[in-house]
């Protein structure tokens, strides 16, 4: 069975796929391209965000991937700004309009704070205001399942302190070399299921000597190693490509890493992020 047909259950009991294609970096003017070659490998699950700019493009490759919308989870996030109950709803409808789609799947508060304050002030109150939000396009039928991105334990239980849903989600920076281990037990408590995001460290991981001998040994590349290693630890894997080639290798993880190798990628260390590490969420702050 490949892993483009097994899925998680998400609480609630809406089926996400367990792989799917992050489009961060891909144009807009790309990025219907991106998706209707990805629906056509078998992917069913296109995540996207307001901050990608690209919500359109990823829409219109959904709308005319030649599958019933049906057939696809689809996920954006609300820009990491918003924080307040009427700017959220507004952003919400926003997304729905850009994307030309009457419901997405999932949709996700990017990030508990603003990406220029990341990891910095309160926005304890902002966070649960948005978060109303969520809940009430969801209670309307606008979004199928609702979470969030990059919380860390302090900002969901902010977040349910308050909240009629618990996220259903919650999408974190985890790959080998960063391994949330706490944080992915403590989501599995509250029957949060993880989202990956750059399961391939952003590309950082591709020079690890160490992690190059193991993808050797197993017979496979690096990136797919990585994506194997994220979809073991339970957690969703969204490995981001517009190459059609990537795409079709991304899937080629029908393979097993032994428990010893397991711990062995889990205790990886000091990823250099590179050019990349500028970014929020590489560089933590």
């Amino acid at each position: 069975m490949s892993i483009l047909n097994e899925t998680y259950t998400l609480a609630g009991g809406v089926e996400i796929p367990k792989l799917g294609l992050g489009t961060w970096f891909i144009d807009d003017d790309k990025a219907a391209d991106a998706v209707r070659a990805a629906v056509e490998i078998g992917y069913g699950n296109i995540d996207t965000a307001q901050a990608y700019g690209n919500e359109r493009g990823v829409g219109e490759g959904v709308r005319t991937a030649g599958v019933s919308r049906e057939e696809l989870f689809v996920s954006t996030k609300l820009a990491a700004e918003v924080k307040d109950y009427n700017q959220a709803l507004a952003a919400i409808d926003g997304s729905l309009q850009t994307l030309g789609l009457d419901y997405v799947d999932l949709m996700l508060i990017h990030s508990p704070q603003p990406w220029d304050d990341f990891r910095g002030g309160d926005y304890a109150e902002g966070n649960r205001e948005a978060w109303r939000a969520l809940e009430d396009a969801h209670k309307a039928g606008k979004i199928r399942t609702i979470g969030v991105s990059n919380f860390q334990q302090s900002d969901l239980e902010n977040i349910l302190t308050g909240a009629t849903v618990t996220p259903h989600v919650n999408q974190l920076l985890v790959h080998a070399g960063n391994t949330p281990s706490e944080l992915l037990a403590y989501c599995a408590s509250k029957q949060i299921l993880v989202e990956a995001y750059s399961p391939i460290a952003h590309g950082a991981i591709m020079k690890n000597a160490e992690v190059q001998a193991m993808a050797e040994k197993y017979g496979v590349s690096v990136p797919q190693l990585c994506i194997r290693y994220t979809l073991q630890l339970g957690t969703v894997s969204l490995p981001k490509t517009a190459n059609p080639d990537h795409m079709r290798s991304n899937v080629q993880v029908d393979f097993e890493i032994s428990g010893p190798d397991m711990d062995v990628l889990r205790d990886l260390k000091d990823v250099d992020y590179g050019e990349h590490s500028a970014f929020p969420v590489y560089s933590g702050k």
